[in-house]
């Protein structure tokens, strides 16, 4: 909410006081507006959340990665040991011997860093579910806000009602992110 949008609903909540039977219009405007700041700063933070789960699950990522580049120069020297003449064969049955133990400790840490990163992954598509629904819920609620206001320039209530609606809508799709799994 912009401070010039406070302003006008501060001066349209003032002449609302002169006629006491939009006193429950002014009401719910204030309601709208607290609930979309409510929703605002929900959907903000979620939003956050969700690109420092993406930082997580890109590290995470890096990680796989890099184990998986040791893990193929490792296969490559071990290749290579096999392909060449070599003088001392136990010594180069000891080298590949402990080649081979950590290529299989590296195929079992790529498994585990692969979950890990998918883990991550779907840590960022709950979050941007939820701040999607937020989204919406604002919307919805600054349209009800605008929409309610109208009440105090023509003074018809349709317009108060439609506005609840759209209130009653903004705060139901903002309150199902949370049972969002």
């Amino acid at each position: 909410m912009e401070a010039n949008e406070a302003q006008e609903l501060k001066e349209q909540s003032e002449e609302a006081k002169k006629d006491a039977s939009l006193r429950p219009v002014s009401f719910t405007m204030s309601l709208l507006a607290v609930l979309v700041a409510v929703t605002t700063v929900l959907g903000h933070r979620t939003h956050t959340e969700a690109v420092l789960d993406q930082a997580r699950a890109s590290d995470q990522w890096n990680l796989y990665q890099a184990k998986k580049n040791r893990q193929y120069n490792t296969e490559l020297t071990a290749d290579l040991l096999a392909a060449l003449p070599i003088r001392d064969a136990a010594a180069a049955d000891k080298v590949t011997d402990s080649y081979k133990s950590h290529l299989e400790k590296w195929n079992e840490d790529l498994a585990e860093e692969d979950k890990k990163a998918k883990e991550f992954e779907g840590e960022v598509r709950k979050a941007e579910r939820h701040a999607n629904r937020f989204d919406l819920g604002e919307a919805l609620l600054e349209i009800g806000l605008v929409i309610t206001s109208i009440t105090l320039l023509t003074r018809q209530r349709a317009y108060w009602g439609l506005g609840m609606a759209f209130g009653i809508a903004g705060l139901s799709v903002a309150a199902w992110a949370f049972f969002i799994r």
